[in-house]
């Protein structure tokens, strides 16, 4: 798996973490994306403010692709909500 600088980046800045990152490529559940990529998300607790505001969760969508059997994340979205 290879997160690159780019998603790393993203995900910082939008409140996610390296380690949520792995989590959600891992265990995440498979959503539609455009052609020629992929993409899982995940719902994690959250129970906390993000830029003023409370938010009982937050989603994290990792788009990736696959190069050479490797799994290589190329960006991170993170939603603030309630999901379930």
């Amino acid at each position: 798996m290879i997160i690159i600088d780019h998603a790393l980046k993203r995900a910082i800045e939008r409140g996610a973490s390296e380690e949520e990152i792995k989590q959600v490529l891992l265990n995440g559940t498979t959503v539609p994306i455009q052609e020629g990529r992929k993409a899982k998300e995940m719902v994690f607790d959250f129970n906390r403010n993000w830029q003023g505001k409370y938010y009982l969760q937050k989603k994290v969508k990792v788009v990736y692709i696959e190069e050479n059997d490797e799994i290589v994340a190329i960006t991170v979205y993170v939603y603030y909500g309630k999901w379930r």
